[in-house]
């Protein structure tokens, strides 16, 4: 039987109690252990227990915005070495973005590294050196070659309609770990291709809608949490303020009945008053080692912006966030290379490469990494037929992403592409599979994890969607 966790209006009676105790007391008893259904309902964010055993309390997802390439990263083709500059020796998919020409072998050597062999480009030596750590999946594949359909594919699972993202999933289904910062927190995220949407909560409830650290517009930096500081008046009358609000809302609550929207901007309001003290505090680097610094490569300016990035996740997942996302994008859609292949992937992994390998590093280092699910990923690959001369167009057919940590295989390959790496061909696995899997790591049930919205019960992965058992430890 479906498990229907929709969140029940909030009642008279809870209101004056919320009203008589304050918000912030409440939020904090619904973090014990032995917490009431009332106070369940009470805060939309209050930690809930899985529903399944779970391998991980968090997931960081470093997306690379644009599609690299998967035949130049990890997906190792000496087929394609050989011939290049052939025809593609059987048909392209019928839906293509744009024409590609002939095998364009890759510019850069692979090799195998670790005890487990895995194959890395050269792309990627840091990275390369963590190998053991990594479950990479070769048979990802999706249905939407556009970016924006294909990147809402990857958020929401669904490239038709707005729909809630991942991270508001997780946060809905488990509440936060820590009730003055959001379960769901996207840093840098790009506003390109569904912008808002892709960390958007949709019909759930408003506050497991992802809290955004900046955007890819601004170095991270400068990355702040919009409207949550306020220079003009000190805490104690904002508290008055808010109490004040809350009275209100009462007697109008008390009159119209129960409102979800008014409850979900209240909470907004109270979580935005408590997140002033402690959002700060996450992104005050002051206190890291120099060591830790240069481990993400802060002390190096090719590095220093995701490498700062990647730490505020650590940091984050530290603090008790549940879901946070790490963006690589640009104003140039950072993967995307059409052309200039060599030139723009060399660039782009130099900034990612050895930050990544010190996340992973660190968060081993602190024993956060057993119960912490790293995510790499983007919304498509590319075709290993050319595009110009030197580029690579779209290809949602089949690709790599990989997974580290929480639970899953260390140094385990799964799965595989055709031996030129276009199409997914051994163990394949959906969008809707990968999320199916995502929600299992952090003991949800994707087929039980519904909400009910305009007469039908939603879940992220809608109809479809099997876990990939096999990728667990």
């Amino acid at each position: 039987m479906s498990h229907n966790f929709m969140t029940p209006l909030v009642s008279r009676r809870s209101l004056l109690q919320r009203s008589a105790v304050g918000f912030g007391s409440l939020a904090l008893a619904s973090m014990l252990a032995d917490e009431s259904a009332a106070a369940a309902v009470d805060d939309p964010l209050a930690a809930r227990l899985p529903l399944v055993a779970a391998r991980a309390k968090r997931i960081i997802f470093l997306l690379m915005s644009g599609g690299p390439s998967q035949v130049d990263t990890f997906d190792h083709k000496p087929l394609l070495d050989r011939d290049d500059g052939k025809p593609l020796p059987f048909p392209k998919p019928r839906v293509q973005f744009n024409s590609t020409k002939n095998l364009l072998r890759s510019p850069w050597k692979f090799r195998q590294y670790g005890e487990s062999g895995l194959w890395v480009s050269e792309l990627f030596p840091r990275l390369a050196e963590r190998v053991d750590d990594l479950c990479m999946v070769h048979s990802i594949h999706g249905t939407n070659p556009a970016h924006g359909g294909a990147m809402m594919k990857l958020h929401t699972g669904s490239d038709s309609f707005i729909r809630p993202s991942i991270g508001s999933w997780v946060s809905y289904g488990l509440g936060t770990e820590n009730s003055n910062l959001p379960a769901f927190v996207t840093i840098c995220p790009t506003l390109a291709f569904g912008g808002v949407n892709n960390w958007s909560s949709s019909f759930l409830p408003a506050a497991h809608n992802g809290t955004a650290l900046g955007d890819a517009s601004v170095p991270s930096i400068k990355a702040r949490v919009k409207f949550i500081q306020n220079s003009k008046l000190p805490r104690a009358i904002q508290r008055l303020q808010l109490d004040r609000l809350k009275a209100m809302n009462r007697q109008y609550l008390e009159r119209s009945g129960a409102d979800a929207s008014l409850e979900a901007r209240i909470d907004s309001f109270e979580l935005a008053f408590r997140m002033q003290s402690e959002i700060p505090r996450v992104e005050d680097l002051s206190g890291e080692s120099a060591s830790t610094l240069k481990l993400y490569g802060m002390d190096e300016p090719v590095t220093a912006n995701f490498g700062r990035m990647c730490l505020l996740a650590r940091r984050f997942a530290e603090a008790g966030v549940r879901f946070i996302q790490v963006t690589h994008n640009d104003d140039k859609v950072q993967w995307d290379q059409h052309s200039n292949l060599k030139r723009d992937h060399e660039k782009n992994a130099r900034e990612v490469d050895l930050p990544i390998a010190g996340l992973l590093t660190d968060l081993k280092q602190r024993g956060l990494l057993e119960d912490t699910l790293i995510w790499w990923g983007s919304e498509f690959g590319r075709t290993p037929t050319a595009e110009s001369k030197d580029g690579r167009d779209h290809n949602p057919e089949g690709f790599t992403m990989w997974l580290a940590g929480g639970g899953v295989k260390g140094g385990f390959r799964y799965g595989a592409t055709d031996d030129y790496g276009y199409f997914a061909a051994e163990n394949k696995v959906h969008i809707h599979d990968l999320h199916a899997t995502l929600l299992h790591a952090m003991g949800l049930d994707h087929e039980q994890l519904t909400y009910r919205h305009a007469g039908r019960d939603f879940r992220l992965t809608d109809v479809e969607g099997n876990v990939v058992k096999e990728l667990f430890a």
